[in-house]
């Protein structure tokens, strides 16, 4: 009778905003999840008694220690180690309860890993608890950021063997986040009820890079998207339609009266200078928009930083995203790095310390303040059909974004940054030719890497080996 039972129960349908994170940690274990319907909840989903309760300062370092230090491998490796440690081996929660909670935060903003350690530190020591668990997790990566940050800084940036080793890194960076805009967009494009391809979000994903090609506000298109998709999904094709067209019509508009957007109205403008309080703001932004984890941020922050604020060059930019795949770290812990460059131009060194430390608290005070809101909140609040719609159409045209952003990181990896005082001569546009030639080369190889193996080390290794190459190639001896 039971076993007739569970082969009718419908099988969890998740969101897909990171589903490649969700099939690692489904390969960790073999068994059919089935997820209670509403109202109807299993044995187990609200069973907090193998839950230890911890004090905060006990909490604080089981979390540093076990999760915080070895944080390698981005973020499927670092779920799964979550995933292994307090669901399969210390039993604290069901795998069915974990598979509901996971798919919760999978449709938020802010980082898996991070928002999990938050629910766990939650059940074990309440809210603070929460937040000591987070921080916990966070804190040693978020060191080695400001150390790098700081060591950066120090090499110059004449250095030429320091300059070696990133010219051959940045072409890999290039590789690994066009390869994550395929992980994502190969998942966020699905529908949810279908699990086929869903082709408005496709075209929400084209026309919003083609916005990004003339030169439309960021969030105005993510936000239409939105929109539209909504419309869409209720089948209200003649609003959807209607929006659809507006866009192009106010854009005409205004072309007509002001003229062809400046690359920079691709920003929202909140960090123009980078003052202490710009920093916060612009942590605290692409922190709230980074739906389907770290590379959804990295278009915000180039926007302000790079293209509108014009405070950091986009060579170091690449820079700081090497370095924060590296780390035993959230991704995103890569705001840091720019934070630190951000206050050392501003102010010295004060602010460049100053300035990392607000820039990553604005990136993950957002997932903070969703997480202890509570997961029963935000279960209702994400399963609420009209935002799950807007999210997903939000989702498609992040997608748009990111490939537009890859692109250009490709594109100035590849051709590299003149040295400060270089004058131009035939033999310097033979070097740098040979140089573009070798960091193309570079990228085709890592990408190819990338999309042949899978190991959690791989990205690191690849990092290290551009490192030592780097050296060879683009340094003279």
């Amino acid at each position: 009778m039971a076993a007739d039972t569970a082969k009718n129960k419908p099988p969890v349908i998740l969101p897909t905003t990171d589903i490649e994170s969700q099939r690692e940690i489904e390969s960790h274990d073999t068994s059919i999840v089935d997820t209670p319907t509403p109202g109807n909840e299993g044995a187990g989903m609200r069973d907090n008694s193998n839950v230890p309760r911890l004090s905060l300062l006990k909490l604080f370092w089981f979390f540093f220690y076990n999760f915080g230090l070895f944080a390698w491998g981005g973020p499927v490796a670092q779920i799964a180690l979550i995933k292994d440690r307090l669901v399969i081996q210390d039993r604290w929660i069901t795998i069915e309860r974990f598979q509901r909670v996971f798919s919760v935060y999978q449709i938020l903003p802010g980082p898996e890993a991070v928002e999990l350690c938050m629910f766990f530190g939650c059940l074990s020591a309440g809210k603070i608890g929460g937040i000591v668990a987070g921080t916990a997790f966070i804190l040693p990566g978020f060191l080695l950021m400001l150390l790098a940050s700081y060591l950066y800084s120090l090499a110059g940036f004449e250095n030429q063997y320091f300059n070696g080793s990133f010219r051959a890194l940045q072409p890999i960076v290039a590789a690994m986040v066009l390869r994550a805009t395929h992980k994502i967009a190969d998942h966020s494009v699905i529908n949810h009820s279908t699990r086929k391809v869903n082709q408005y979000l496709i075209l929400a994903a084209l026309f919003t890079a083609l916005n990004m090609a003339l030169r439309i506000n960021i969030f105005i298109s993510l936000g239409l998207y939105g929109i539209i998709y909504s419309l869409i999904a209720r089948r209200l094709w003649i609003p959807a339609v209607l929006l659809f067209v507006l866009q192009y019509v106010g854009y005409a508009i205004y072309v007509v009266f002001r003229g062809v957007p400046s690359p920079v109205s691709l920003a929202l403008g909140i960090a123009k200078t980078p003052s202490l309080i710009n920093l916060f703001a612009l942590g605290l932004v692409a922190g709230t928009l980074s739906f389907g984890g770290a590379y959804t941020a990295i278009p915000f922050i180039q926007t302000e930083a790079v293209l509108k604020g014009a405070w950091l060059s986009q060579r170091v930019f690449i820079d700081c995203i090497a370095v924060g795949n590296i780390l035993p770290a959230p991704l995103v812990i890569f705001a840091t790095f720019v934070g630190f460059q951000g206050g050392l131009v501003d102010k010295g060194l004060g602010n460049a310390f100053a300035g990392a430390i607000l820039i990553t608290l604005g990136m993950f005070l957002p997932c903070y303040i969703f997480t202890i809101a509570g997961h029963d909140l935000l279960e209702s609040l994400v399963h609420n059909k009209l935002l799950s719609d807007f999210f997903d159409g939000l989702c498609g045209a992040v997608i748009g974004v990111i490939a537009v952003i890859a692109v250009g990181i490709l594109k100035s990896s590849v051709e590299g940054t003149p040295r400060r005082g270089e004058e131009s001569s035939i033999n310097i546009v033979i070097e740098r030719i040979s140089q573009s030639a070798s960091a193309g080369v570079l990228c085709v190889l890592a990408l190819g890497v990338l999309y042949k193996f899978t190991n959690k080390y791989t990205s690191l290794l690849m990092l290290a080996c551009g490192a030592i190459v780097g050296q060879f190639l683009f340094v003279d001896y």
